[in-house]
């Protein structure tokens, strides 16, 4: 499997995303400039986190027109596995492949420290390899992590089973909620503000990420054993 790592002018988790592709998992990755206009030769899309542009305007507000992200629309369209962890989730808020939008944290204040999920969905294809209800530690690192959508969206990310990972215990920035984590309707798109590629190893205090990567990997070898 040959995963894309996207990286934009100002992304600063790109490395810990290569290294959780290619140093755990063991698959093949590859760094794409923002410029890139074609992903056909990727099997999943990576959009790690960072400040991309600085964070002018909003977070993820001028990354949304780089030349590449019509190739991750096609991707998406096309049903490839997209993850965007942070900044990379802002971006495809921005973009429209995810809805609602994010916020300042309610604190108005930087935070930077592991916390505890509840995995709500286990039947998507990052998330098959949890248990559902499981409880996982990953870091967050972000200013601007306070999810929001209005009641409708709600609604609906409620009834088709959208919400992937909820704040357990502690909602750290004030997300609708208690949100960390959505997937779009048809679930191959996720956004998720706290960082599982920095959860791949004992040593970085958690593991608990590496099931997300295994997940998408184990799909796409299902998918492939099918189509064979």
């Amino acid at each position: 499997m040959k995963f894309a790592v996207i990286v934009f002018p100002g992304s600063n988790c790109d490395v810990d995303m290569y290294h959780a592709v290619a140093d755990e998992l063991g698959e093949e990755v590859e760094y794409v400039w923002h410029d890139e206009e074609n992903l056909d030769r990727f099997d999943a899309i990576l959009l790690p986190g960072g400040f991309s542009y600085g964070d002018y305007l909003r977070s993820g507000a001028i990354a949304r027109f780089s030349k590449v992200m019509a190739a991750v629309k096609q991707a998406a369209e096309a049903g490839k596995p997209v993850l965007g962890v942070c900044n990379g989730f802002q971006i495809l808020l921005e973009a429209g492949l995810l809805p609602g939008a994010m916020r300042r944290n309610q604190g108005l204040k930087f935070i930077c420290r592991p916390v505890q999920l509840v995995v709500e969905n286990n039947e998507t294809m990052f998330t098959s390899a949890y248990d559902k209800g499981e409880v996982i530690t990953i870091p967050i690192a972000h200013g601007e992590g306070n999810y929001y959508c209005d009641e409708q969206t709600l609604q609906r990310l409620v009834e088709n089973r959208q919400i992937v990972f909820r704040y357990h215990g502690e909602n750290p920035n004030g997300s609708l909620a208690d949100i960390a984590g959505i997937v779009n309707e048809r679930g191959n798109v996720l956004g998720m503000m706290p960082h599982p590629e920095r959860a791949v190893d004992a040593l970085l205090g958690s593991a608990d990420g590496l099931k997300l990567f295994r997940s998408i990997v184990n799909y796409w070898r299902e998918m492939h054993v099918v189509t064979a």
